[in-house]
């Protein structure tokens, strides 16, 4: 009989450690449970901050909360109970961008007298991009203590495209003249940054460009761990394995510029070729084939998840 009852003492013993061991001190549960909600970032700019903290400098930056793997996706979850959960991917993405800069203006042959300033004209840069990124997947989680072991599935598809529109100042003429010319002061610009690369005499600009649609669709095979250093806070990495297909379609490009017999000023379209991608690889080979992830794919960073 004393046996029996000290055997069950020591059982309860353990069990009540275990239970300790996945509550707080307040009784918060450590671990997900049933419709909990989660989402993850990128936990590098709060280990790069602690660390600095003990290295003598004065001028460190408080952490930045960062896209995770730094590829502008939000990864978000829904727990169906403690151990299985439905996750979402999604990127949005629509900018429209306009850029301007003032050049000389041609028209005017004399100079201004000084302390006036020459006469100018703007020239304009519109630039619009489109992203759009959507994913959803099954995660299946093991573990009975603050160390969750998981893995599932992911399929994603995205599109994308982008398409440009340059606006100038100073026409452009056929012959020269008296305050025209086939070459007019115009821009060059930056068609990713939206910067001026240079401005000067161009006989052959650039009026309007447009990418072809790109289209993706990927499945993606996963495998992570988490440790819940506080209740439903959790560092943890992931790493995949995955089969993607991309293609993008024909961009054009129309320019303007003068030739043929009188001469003509005229515009001109060139068509560039599209694209296909295809690859199985692993997360960290994925940055040019799957680009709904982005080219940081497949990165060791450390993630931070929240669970609420």
């Amino acid at each position: 009989m004393k046996k029996s009852v000290l055997v069950i003492a020591l059982a309860l013993g353990v069990t009540g450690a275990f239970a300790q061991d996945l509550t707080s001190k307040k009784g918060e549960p450590m671990l997900p449970e049933a419709e909990d909600w989660a989402i993850s970032m990128n936990a590098d700019p709060i280990f790069q901050y602690v660390g600095n903290a003990f290295n003598g400098n004065t001028g460190n930056a408080a952490p930045g909360v960062n896209w995770l793997n730094g590829n502008q996706t939000i990864i978000g979850k829904k727990f169906i109970d403690e151990k299985n959960a439905y996750r979402v991917l999604v990127r949005l993405g629509f900018t429209n961008e306009t850029y301007k800069n003032f050049v000389a203006d041609n028209s005017i042959a004399t100079p201004a007298v000084f302390p006036a300033q020459d006469a100018e004209v703007e020239d304009k840069f519109k630039m619009r991009n489109t992203t759009i990124g959507i994913g959803v997947g099954k995660e299946m989680r093991r573990g009975k203590t603050r160390l969750q072991g998981y893995y599932g599935a992911d399929a994603m598809i995205w599109i994308a495209s982008s398409k440009n529109k340059f606006e100038y100042g100073n026409t452009m003429t056929a012959v020269a003249g008296a305050g025209v010319t086939p070459t007019p002061t115009s821009t060059t610009w930056n068609t990713t940054t939206g910067a001026v690369a240079s401005e000067g005499a161009n006989g052959n600009r650039t009026l309007s460009s447009k990418s072809g649609m790109t289209f993706g669709i990927g499945v993606r095979g996963f495998i992570g761990a988490e440790y819940f250093i506080f209740p439903k806070i959790a560092i943890g990495a992931e790493y995949g394995w995955g089969i993607g297909f991309q293609t993008s379609g024909k961009g054009t490009t129309v320019s303007e510029t003068t030739g043929g017999a009188g001469p003509v000023v005229a515009e001109q379209e060139t068509i560039t070729a599209g694209s296909s991608k295809f690859g199985f690889d692993t997360d960290l080979n994925q940055g040019t084939i799957f680009g709904f992830k982005g080219s940081n794919t497949g990165t060791t960073s450390l993630k931070v998840t929240f669970h609420f």
